[in-house]
């Protein structure tokens, strides 16, 4: 199991967000993010959506993709 720093229950701070959003862009993985930041990655997927920061990867292959 994972361990955090254990920040469950505090509010986010502006730097934590302006880090998530960095992490974000480029393309960093939830849990690594998680884990720099001392969160899970349910709350990390949770705050990125209510600051409407997008955690999806923008360079993924498209599925069903034929070679």
């Amino acid at each position: 199991m994972a361990k955090y720093d254990r920040n469950s229950g505090k509010p986010w701070s502006s730097s934590e967000v302006s880090k998530l959003r960095e992490l974000a862009k480029g393309n960093t993985p939830t849990r690594v993010i998680g884990l720099k930041l001392g969160r899970t990655p349910a709350a990390v997927g949770t705050k990125a959506s209510q600051e409407r920061i997008s955690l999806d990867p923008p360079n993924r292959s498209p599925y069903n993709r034929k070679k």
